[in-house]
């Protein structure tokens, strides 16, 4: 018997989102964040230096890294793809252009992903609505499609999928192939050669992109939900005339045990490939013992999964009967047995907020289903609480952008100056324009939304994804010299490079010492110099580049009579990045 449901929606409640509108909306967050930028330290420089050197064939493919030292972020298909991207770079191209272009598409697979996880999820007949004494209830079809539009709406308002979702890093891809698996695991009973395929490359994505690990946990919860969903299997049809006509009936359950032995051979090959390849490695963190680093990782979970999480509680609470039994519906299993894996890993795991990121599409499932359980008050406040909030922030960096460019006042200027350190950017019309368009498409979102009677049960997210993409907008189109001047190395990179161009060398060689690997990936970038960490052939090199935190410690590697200071080139909003170049004095 299936548990009552809390949803009651009628079939006015599921009204569609017009496909212009979604699709608008999906284009701008992709693009925003991916056009006029230089690389940004530290992940996104380093990945891209990565890349470099597999494009020029400087580093094995099995083993991509930096002047012979492997890459810190244990990955292999990312830096493929963005490696094969630079290779078809046309002559005169940008190769970081060409990257961002692949990034940006395993975004907008992302999206697809998870739409599309979401809808079928929203199909099972236990996630559906009341039926009506008299009819009227919402179509499932409708409703799935509803539920999908607010739960990809949840996951773009998300506070912290905006910056990682816009750089050319392993996480990103991780989070592309965590949305195929959950993709895959949610239509694999009304589809079969998409989810199989798409189910195999998010598995084996995750594998190859430095997440073996939860490449098997993931694919371990999916033989869990699929060898204890004959139940579910037997619902999802039901509708189709299955339970009349029990050949049919019987072929369904073939069809589920060939997946469920399918799933288990994809797990043992992915496991069976990170050992091949030497990608398993340790992660797991000691627990904290202090309460600071407690407090640290609360606040990272909290502000990260904004506003997601409050959602996902009130999913639990609302749909509780249906997953305290002893085998939880799949539309709630799947998702809650993802987010779980994922927030755990947030919490023990090397890199938290890049574990807790792949949870992303999971959580996004698990907040949609809040939507059909919300009363009007709830919505009410999400509405009024997202207007105030963002449209204090857009006037916030409208205030600041223009306090910049005015010169005053007094106070804003210095809040501005701790940061930019004396930068002015200049003044960009195309960057203004779309700024401006941000903001009157926000204020014609809220009288839309206000002027929108009719209930639809995606529209508390309508101004939550929007606040999000307004602030995105404005940050990375008025402020994105500021940004590129704070962030990038292009700066320290160019002077570098004009320095080490401005004397004829005899080999063209350039020791580095202490440098950091977004540091030398920006020397690689920029300049066109030979770079070496060896020491003897360092002996050769007619350059030296150094950090300056390992200055102090430069007589006892090399010979410092030999070497006479050029200059000290640092990021203008960070002193302790300085490099220091060193010339021959004579060979």
């Amino acid at each position: 018997m299936n548990a009552p449901t809390p949803a009651i929606v009628s079939q006015d409640g599921v009204r569609r989102l017009p496909r212009w509108g979604l699709l608008l909306f999906c284009a701008i967050y992709v693009l925003a964040g991916f056009l006029w930028r230089d690389p940004w330290k530290r992940v996104d420089l380093t990945s891209f230096g990565y890349m470099l050197e597999l494009a020029r064939g400087q580093t094995s493919w099995w083993a991509p890294g930096l002047l012979g030292e492997s890459a810190h972020f244990d990955a292999l298909l990312p830096y493929w793809l963005g490696a094969w991207a630079i290779q078809l770079t046309p002559s005169g191209g940008s190769p970081f252009f060409s990257v961002r272009v692949v990034f940006a598409g395993l975004l907008v697979l992302t999206l697809l992903a998870i739409w599309y996880g979401i809808y079928y999820l929203a199909r099972s007949p236990q996630a559906q609505p009341v039926s009506f004494a008299f009819g009227g209830e919402a179509r499932p079809t409708d409703y799935a499609r509803a539920i999908a539009d607010g739960g990809l709406l949840a996951f773009l308002a998300c506070l912290g999928l905006a910056q990682p979702s816009h750089e050319v890093s392993p996480a990103l891809a991780q989070l592309c192939f965590s949305a195929l698996t959950l993709y895959a695991m949610a239509a694999l009973a009304y589809r079969y050669w998409m989810p199989a395929l798409l189910g195999t490359l998010g598995l084996v994505g995750l594998t190859l992109s430095g997440a073996p690990s939860l490449a098997i946990l993931f694919g371990l919860l999916g033989i869990l939900v699929l060898a204890t969903g004959q139940r579910d299997w037997s619902a999802l049809h039901e509708s189709d005339g299955y339970e009349t006509d029990p050949d049919a009936s019987a072929a369904l359950q073939r069809r589920r045990r060939r997946w469920l032995l399918g799933l288990v051979l994809l797990t043992v090959v992915c496991a069976l490939l990170a050992t091949g390849l030497d990608l398993w490695r340790w992660r797991i963190e000691r627990m904290p013992a202090r309460w600071i680093e407690w407090r640290n990782l609360i606040r990272m979970h909290l502000w990260f999964t904004w506003p997601v999480w409050p959602m996902i509680l009130w999913t639990l609470w609302r749909w509780r009967t249906h997953w305290r039994q002893g085998r939880p519906d799949r539309h709630i299993a799947l998702p809650l047995g993802l987010g779980l894996i994922c927030s755990a890993g947030g919490w023990v795991g090397e890199r938290p907020e890049t574990t807790l990121l792949l949870g992303f599409p999971a959580f996004a499932a698990l907040a949609a289903f809040a939507l059909p359980t919300f009363r009007r008050s709830a919505s009410a406040f999400i509405d009024w609480f997202t207007l105030i909030f963002f449209t204090l922030a857009a006037g916030y960096l409208w205030f600041m952008w223009i306090a910049m460019h005015v010169g005053a006042p007094a106070t804003a200027l210095r809040q501005i100056d701790k940061q930019l350190h004396g930068y002015l950017p200049p003044f960009d019309w195309p960057q203004f324009l779309l700024g401006l368009f941000a903001t009157l498409g926000w204020i014609f979102l809220v009288r839309w939304r206000t002027k929108r009677l009719r209930p639809a049960i995606w529209k508390s997210m309508i101004l939550p994804a929007g606040g999000v993409t307004l602030s995105w907008v404005l940050l990375t189109s008025l402020w994105m010299p500021a940004i590129n001047h704070a962030r990038s190395y292009a700066f320290v990179g160019t002077e570098i490079a004009t320095l080490l161009s401005s004397k004829p060398t005899h080999t063209g060689c350039t020791a580095i010492y202490g440098l950091d690997d977004a540091q030398i990936s920006a020397l690689r970038y920029y300049s066109t110099a030979t770079l070496t960490r060896d020491r003897d052939a360092a002996a050769q090199c007619d350059w030296l580049v150094a950090d300056v935190a390992s200055v102090p410690i430069l007589p006892h590697v090399y010979d410092m009579t030999q070497w006479s200071l050029q200059d000290v080139v640092g990021r203008p909003t960070d002193p302790r990045e300085s490099l220091h170049v060193f010339a021959r004095v004579q060979r």
